[in-house]
């Protein structure tokens, strides 16, 4: 039964991204810039993927295939994560969690769209409850927007979410048809190409990079770097090879309320009745989402 191992493996992967939305926070805050963020992402999880990869056995892949993950990996990563940094340098992360717990309705609305993906009335139910979850946590701890700018940051949030639903989306067929690391080698080979270039600059002056750093933020860009890109991005193409997109996409309504986890550990935040209960109604929304085998 491999659905238990994929309903795993996306679950940790949620988890490891709710903890890289406050650290990333920290990270622009003093570290580094956007897109020195994200090249460094992108030279580390390729040299890391390659270096796997020389351990594993070789997949051929048909250049049909290369083509669709290197343009998955373009959306899924380089445009999507972009503005996932672009977003949370002008809004805070309680408005970053709450819109991104709308990635289920996007990613069914475009599966719908795009594939032509039935909208079973258990699927749309499933989502309910999933962003009932995450809605819940967030309102309860509502403080209001202290952003720089909050209606830029949501702009950008919302197209961070949708370029991450059609990530999923287009790369569903591929996922079942190659190993993870396979994928994520070309992904991250053509995520760095395509951002150097742009981000060459700011990797030079950036603090992180300087007589300046710091240990907090060394670790911090490690966790990204091995967590929150190798290990996430390892795990969601595992998934998706027995999980359809809708329901890997629920599991993102963890986020916010892993970010509240964290919080509550750092004493920025109090266990309140509400995250128990969101907890379990997103864990609930996942399991209704799967669909029945006779």
């Amino acid at each position: 039964m491999k659905t238990l191992p994929a309903h795993m493996a996306v679950l940790m992967a949620n988890i490891i991204f709710g903890l890289g939305v406050p650290v990333t926070k920290l990270l622009l805050d003093k570290w580094v810039s956007p897109m020195g963020y994200m090249v460094t992402r992108c030279i580390g999880a390729a040299a890391i993927f390659w270096l796997i990869s020389l351990f594993m056995p070789k997949e051929k892949v048909s250049r049909h295939d290369l083509i669709v993950i290197m343009l998955g990996g373009l959306l899924g990563f380089v445009v999507s994560q972009t503005l996932t940094a672009w977003a949370l340098t002008y809004t805070t992360p309680v408005y970053f969690s709450l819109i991104a717990t709308l990635t289920p309705v996007a990613t069914m609305v475009c599966a719908s769209l795009m594939i032509g993906e039935k909208m079973t009335t258990r699927g749309i139910i499933a989502v309910l409850i999933g962003i009932a979850g995450a809605m819940l946590m967030v309102l309860m701890g509502w403080q209001g927007g202290r952003g720089t700018n909050d209606l830029l940051g949501i702009g950008l949030t919302i197209l961070s979410l949708l370029t991450w639903a059609v990530y999923l989306i287009i790369t569903r067929k591929v996922s079942t048809r190659y190993t993870a690391v396979t994928q994520m080698k070309w992904v991250f080979l053509v995520s760095t190409v395509a951002v150097l270039p742009f981000s060459w600059n700011d990797l030079l002056t950036a603090p992180l990079y300087s007589s300046a750093t710091q240990w907090d933020g060394l670790l911090e860009m490690g966790f990204i770097v091995i967590f929150a890109t190798v290990a996430g991005y390892f795990a969601i193409p595992f998934a998706m090879r027995y999980l359809e997109a809708t329901t890997v996409s629920i599991y993102t309504n963890l986020q916010p309320i892993v970010a509240s986890l964290v919080a509550i550990a750092l004493m920025q935040d109090v266990l309140t009745w509400d995250k128990p209960v969101a907890l379990i109604l997103v864990l609930l929304s996942a399991y209704v989402a799967q669909p029945r085998r006779s």
